[in-house]
């Protein structure tokens, strides 16, 4: 019998999607997509990239609560997924990068809420969550 457990275990993990592991100089460079909106400053005041502010600062977004930048104005749908346990890894960013309004309706549960971020970024989720990972506060 534990032979069974064993082997069903072994069968299902071959079977689970993988995480693929991103480039994070390939996430850098491909971050030009994103400075409209984006730029990442670090604490201290160094600019990482220079970039917009319609969307937050993206510097140490990786383990950071959804709708976590203080004095940041995001969407309510945002906001209560970070109150919902919302926290940003790479899997997270992956899953919503591409279609981030589709990422928040699935989080939350509420077909109305929209994320602002309207941008999808169909191709280079996983470098660019390996990017923004390689950035996290220190």
């Amino acid at each position: 019998m534990t032979r069974i457990i064993v082997a069903a275990a072994a069968v299902m993990s071959l079977a689970a999607p993988a995480f693929a592991a991103g480039d994070a100089t390939k996430g850098e460079a491909d971050f030009k997509k994103c400075k409209a909106c984006h730029a990442i400053t670090a604490d201290d005041g160094t600019e990482i990239q220079k970039g917009g502010k319609t969307g937050p600062n993206l510097y140490g977004v990786v383990g950071r609560a959804a709708g976590g930048v203080a004095d940041f104005k995001y969407s309510e749908v945002m906001t209560e997924a970070g109150a919902k346990g919302l926290i940003w890894s790479e899997e997270t960013l992956v899953s919503y990068l591409p279609d981030p309004s589709k990422f928040l309706e699935e989080f939350s549960g509420d077909a109305a809420g929209k994320s602002k971020m309207t941008f999808k970024l169909t191709k280079g989720a996983e470098d660019m969550a390996a990017y923004l990972a390689s950035l996290a506060a220190q």
